[in-house]
């Protein structure tokens, strides 16, 4: 979508899942929030337009690929509820989109990082249905594929750690418009967002 419409792409997921993949790779206790909080201190973090999937930087490291293991996907809601870590990637994401003109994607993204965003879309689908897209993308990755109801423990369980987390919590901003994607192609979600988009800015 943000590709069609000419405007820049801000995916705040991948930024946790770039600041759990270095927690890993330092051999962090993710439970140390110290430490944690103390690997920010040089962290060079960079999302690079690059077509529809941008490159994630790490201290020079293209992480775009490693950032969506399933170790990574295991532990990043324990490592984005830690409060050192929303505040340094908040801000650095409110930097971003100081000039306007994006589109944003993460969990509290129109409630904690652009509130007065001028729309809000909250796009979501069934767990089953996000476990049978996680089971692709996975097959897709050649990483080894758990069961589908592993999958959808797997989700259920981020879920509710991101949901009950007591710094910006996942809920739905009450001007959201929401959009349930269950059955859809890529295309038609596509063509439902820029629909709800049009109608925000008429051509």
């Amino acid at each position: 979508f943000a590709e069609r419409m000419g405007l820049l792409y801000l995916d705040t997921g991948a930024m946790y899942r770039a600041v759990t993949w270095l927690v890993q790779q330092k051999g962090i206790d993710p439970t140390d929030q110290l430490a944690v909080s103390k690997s920010l201190k040089n962290l060079k973090l960079e999302l690079e337009p690059c077509g529809k999937n941008p490159k994630v930087i790490v201290n020079g490291n293209n992480v775009t690929n490693a950032i969506r293991s399933p170790s990574v996907t295991a532990l990043v809601s324990k490592i984005a509820a830690q409060g050192s870590v929303r505040e340094a990637l908040t801000a650095q994401q409110k930097d971003i989109g100081n000039t306007g003109g994006i589109v944003a994607e993460g969990r509290d993204i129109g409630t904690t990082v652009f509130p007065n965003a001028d729309l809000k879309i909250f796009l979501t689908a069934s767990t089953a249905e996000r476990a049978r897209r996680r089971l692709i993308d996975l097959q897709n990755q050649n990483y080894k594929v758990p069961s589908f109801n592993e999958l959808e423990a797997q989700i259920k369980d981020r879920d509710k750690i991101d949901s009950t987390r007591t710094i910006s919590p996942l809920v739905k901003a009450k001007d959201a418009k929401e959009l349930i994607t269950d059955g859809m192609r890529i295309e038609e979600v596509i063509q439902a967002i820029e629909d709800l988009f049009r109608v925000m800015v008429p051509e």
